[in-house]
């Protein structure tokens, strides 16, 4: 087992799909229960023990960066052009160290069930037995997810495998994970998804998963946002 002090947060991203609101508000800096979804992911890292967070930046990265300003424990990897996912964190590799590290999608937003879902990805990560560990969430209690079409399945022996061409699966990965630098030894240049990864390691069978016990939610476009939105409100009203 390994606890990651270093995580990173992807949030160079254009957010397309929610436009027009991102023409003008980076998609991380979107308000949730009263912050940015962007602080929601670094809140969860330090509560996980990680003291030094890098932050990937592109698309209206000077609002990030100001709003960053005077924080320590970020660092930032501004991004000339933009270098999806993969390509962003093979770019932040000298801030990120040579142990595995945390990365999270800076678009999810997560509640955590009885244990953090971070120290249950560091509790799982095995570096004899594993180069990436990802959480993921059943399709069926994803809020805001509109894909349906799931991304994993798991086996009985918690073995994972890609969803196949006219499948549905039940599991899709919620943007929370442990790397392990390695995996980026051959990393093309330029802008590439995290999937090539992934896939990497699942071939080497030393891609890990775990499943989340608590609650997960997304934001996709606006009508996603407005369901987040709407859930998370009815759920302060609960309580």
């Amino acid at each position: 087992m390994i606890r990651p002090t270093v995580g990173m947060v992807l949030a160079a991203g254009r957010g397309e799909r929610l436009r027009p609101l991102t023409d003008t508000v980076p998609k991380p800096m979107v308000p949730i229960i009263g912050k940015p979804l962007l602080d929601h992911a670094i809140d969860r890292l330090l509560a996980a023990g990680v003291t030094r967070i890098v932050v990937n930046t592109h698309h209206l990265g000077e609002q990030i960066a100001a709003h960053l300003t005077g924080r320590p424990e970020i660092v930032l990897s501004p991004e000339a052009t933009a270098l999806e996912t993969g390509g962003g964190v093979t770019q932040a590799l000298p801030l990120l160290g040579d142990q595995p590290f945390f990365a999270v999608n800076g678009d999810s937003l997560w509640l955590d069930g009885a244990t953090p879902a971070l120290h249950r990805l560091a509790d799982a990560f095995d570096p004899a037995r594993h180069d990436a560990m990802l959480l993921l969430q059943k399709t069926v209690s994803a809020v805001g997810y509109d894909q349906n079409r799931g991304d994993f399945f798991v086996d009985p022996a918690g073995k994972p495998r890609r969803v196949g061409s006219g499948e549905i699966a039940p599991f899709l990965f919620a943007g929370l994970q442990i790397l392990a630098p390695q995996l980026f030894d051959d990393a093309p240049a330029g802008a590439f998804s995290l999937n090539r990864i992934y896939d990497k390691a699942l071939a080497a069978g030393r891609l890990g998963t775990i499943v989340h016990d608590g609650e997960w939610y997304t934001v996709s476009d606006e009508a996603g946002l407005a369901e987040v939105r709407a859930q998370l409100d009815r759920r302060r009203t609960r309580r």
